[in-house]
């Protein structure tokens, strides 16, 4: 959203949260739908990696319409991450933990990370907001298929 207008993105422009010595920055991974994971990983990590020694573009820190958040190598297990307007929405990942369940009546421990979807209502309703959260969970937990394809 841009004022009372709804602005439309013909691409998924990733923003990744780094944290630098000079505070927080937001550099940009542009059109990463049309790239694979492999990419986008190889691509975050030069984005980060210039982030933090100062020699970024200043073009790469605009223009996201998501942002991915991750306060889990701090050990925050839950956090309320603020959208950066314009954009649409904002990933926070948390820590990886153990919790306990019960499987055939047995009591077992699994890791489980914490995710948390912050969005705008203008821009996107609940429902496929929870969705799209859903379906990352379900992904996230068979990372492997995300690997072949």
């Amino acid at each position: 959203m841009v004022g009372d207008k709804m602005r439309y993105f013909k691409h998924v422009n990733l923003g990744i949260a780094v944290d630098t010595p000079r505070g927080l920055l937001v550099p940009t991974l542009f059109a990463a739908e049309t790239k694979t994971l492999g990419q986008i990983s190889a691509e975050a990590k030069t984005l980060a990696k210039s982030a933090i020694d100062g020699s970024i573009n200043p073009d790469l820190l605009q223009g996201g319409t998501f942002t991915i958040s991750n306060l889990g190598l701090f050990g925050i297990e839950s956090f309320t991450p603020v959208i950066n307007p314009p954009q649409v929405a904002l990933l926070g990942v948390c820590a990886i933990t153990e919790r306990i369940r019960t499987v055939e009546g047995q009591i077992s421990a699994y890791p489980a990370m914490g995710l948390s979807l912050t969005y705008d209502h203008r821009a996107v309703d609940g429902a496929p907001a929870s969705r799209f959260l859903k379906d990352l969970v379900t992904a996230l937990e068979h990372f492997d298929l995300l690997l072949i394809g």
